[in-house]
């Protein structure tokens, strides 16, 4: 099992001392991956549901900063030397396709290869209208389009490409990205598009667990949404074994249990041992990453839950 650990974004620690901290030590310590969420501006007032907790209600809101994604990870890039970086996730629609792939290929070409892109759709309307972003209500179309563009830049000689939100075709792209044939590209989502984009175009299905419309918080309940993606792949007639698993779970306690509305324990809840037993558990559905948020008020803090959960729970899965 590969652990990745989340990037802060926002806040007195989105800055370049922090994250240094933060990066390195992940990387030092035997975590795989770092992840880098993605707003561009947070709008004053906001009326969409944030999809991924019980109260809808977005908590950057309060502050409204956020670094931006890409230089972000160009940066985390620059200073590390193993650590894959995760978009985690990518909102597709925000950015230029052409552009976007251009930055991306140039991430992974500097990186190394290093460069693993966590797509998704968005959820906040007024974000979308605030960036002049294609039409919120068409963003899952336009997502599709933007991932053929990317796949068309990154492995096509002369790449062409005539959609409904991009067409372009007589030019050159040059560097291709250094992993062949492309970064791989991890789906997020868990609704029923989601799937089937992630068993369509993608390479790993990569949902988070608290969606309280589709919620994954225990294996049981991961187990039937992944036998829908099986089901989903085999229709479009692609092997369900081609397509890699991950997961996000941020909403992890190692404080005690948190009950779900049955009365049964939340996975990744409660002691060491039994949350162990839930990455097991995991592992058995063939999931092969799992995404964690540590938490805590400064840089050490938050190294010190690092190093808690590699040595107290991670050795305990190997």
């Amino acid at each position: 099992m590969k652990y990745g650990f989340s990037t802060p974004m926002r806040g007195q620690l989105a800055n370049f001392d922090d994250i240094s901290n933060l990066v390195l030590t992940g990387e030092k310590i035997g975590f795989s991956t770092v992840t880098v969420s993605d707003h561009i501006v947070v709008p004053t007032e906001i009326a969409s549901i944030y999809p991924y907790n019980e109260s809808g209600e977005f908590e950057g809101r309060t502050s409204g900063e956020c670094l931006e994604q890409l230089t972000t990870v160009a940066t985390i890039a620059a200073i590390t030397s193993r650590l894959r970086i995760l978009t985690s996730v990518m909102v597709l629609p925000h950015r230029n396709p052409v552009l976007t792939a251009k930055i991306l290929a140039t991430i992974d070409v500097l990186s190394g290869g290093r460069l693993t892109i966590g797509c998704g759709t968005g959820w906040m309307k007024e974000e979308f209208e605030a960036i002049g972003a294609p039409i919120f209500e068409e963003r899952g179309q336009v997502s599709n389009e933007y991932i053929r563009i990317f796949k068309e830049l990154w492995t096509s000689e002369n790449p062409s490409f005539s959609g409904k939100y991009s067409d372009f075709n007589g030019i050159t792209f040059l560097p291709k990205p250094l992993q062949n044939p492309h970064p791989p590209i991890w789906i997020g989502g868990e609704s029923a598009p989601a799937l089937r984009r992630a068993a369509s175009i993608g390479d790993c299905w990569y949902p988070i667990g608290s969606n309280p419309r589709f919620p994954l918080h225990s294996p049981d309940l991961l187990k039937k949404r992944l036998e829908r993606l099986h089901g989903i792949s085999e229709e479009i007639g692609r092997d369900p074994n081609d397509i890699q698993l991950a997961f996000s779970a941020n909403w992890m306690n190692t404080d005690g249990e948190i009950q779900n509305k049955n009365g049964t324990r939340k996975s990744f809840t409660g002691n060491n041992e039994q949350i162990a037993g839930d990455i097991i558990s995991l592992r058995n559905l063939g999931i092969h990453y799992i995404s964690l948020n540590f938490p805590g008020e400064t840089a050490n803090q938050i190294i010190e839950n690092m190093h808690d959960f590699m040595s107290n729970i991670a050795s305990l899965v190997d």
